[in-house]
């Protein structure tokens, strides 16, 4: 399984998807706005074990704030809501406060809702992410997205019930290694982040579950079959949640 993918942004995309399509038991695709969530939902279809789901990426917030209320629609009529958050990091500081502004929406209208499963981008914004989660009671489910926070940031989140889900790619320094070891291992799930995420100078597919459960095999002192046990085992536990909204 895949719970975090950018499958319509390969460059064989269509190939991809049909792959993905034949490989995986579940891939999440996550796009980066409303309006590729509508372009994508269009072009790549037939795969009832792809979920294709509407997203505001904050890399881009200042770029597509104006469909904010087309995001907001549309969570209406899904289970899952992806790739939202927040960006602190320098590159994207400039456009922070607009970040937050439609974060808030997003997690205020996932509360209106009942509730969704989001996948959550938090580059140095942990805690102003988690600010807002806190806000908003009955939001649904959050699963942090290649989560590369502080320790103490790590167990914040992990009291508040979030999610992990992780990639080959997470694990190529020796802090990223250092940080997995200490996910909780029975809220973890598999991701690619392809294409953005690469190994070898090359995109990772989204069939890169077992090499990411041999990483976390490495990470927690176990054998690469138990994390793939432990891996599909939470999977579909978050993937009942999905089909619950």
């Amino acid at each position: 399984m895949d719970f975090h993918c950018h499958l319509d942004l390969y460059p064989n995309a269509g190939e991809v998807f049909k792959e993905a399509a034949q490989k995986n038991e579940f891939t999440w695709l996550v796009t980066t706005s409303p309006k590729a969530f509508v372009a994508t939902a269009r072009v790549l279809t037939g795969a009832a074990n792809v979920l294709i789901t509407p997203g505001l990426h904050p890399e881009i917030a200042h770029e597509r704030a104006g469909e904010l209320n087309l995001l907001l629609t549309q969570m209406g009529d899904v289970a899952a809501v992806g790739e939202v958050g927040l960006d602190g990091s320098f590159r994207y500081r400039k456009s922070y406060d607009i970040q937050r502004g439609l974060f808030e929406a997003i997690i205020e209208r996932s509360s209106a809702l009942g509730g969704r499963v989001l996948s959550i981008h938090s580059r140095q914004a942990v805690n102003d992410v988690l600010a807002v989660l806190d806000r908003h009671a009955g939001f649904g489910t959050a699963v942090m997205h290649w989560f590369t926070g502080t320790v103490k940031e790590l167990r914040a989140a992990e009291e508040r019930g979030c999610w992990f889900s992780i990639g080959p790619a997470a694990f190529a320094s020796s802090s990223g290694r250092a940080l997995a070891a200490k996910l909780p291992r029975h809220f973890v799930v598999p991701e690619s982040d392809g294409p953005f995420a690469q190994v070898d100078d090359k995109p990772v597919p989204p069939w890169s579950a077992d090499l990411t459960a041999r990483h976390l095999g490495q990470a927690w002192g176990i054998s690469t079959q138990e994390a793939a046990i432990l891996l599909s085992e939470n999977s579909h536990r978050l993937l009942r949640l999905i089909r619950q909204y």
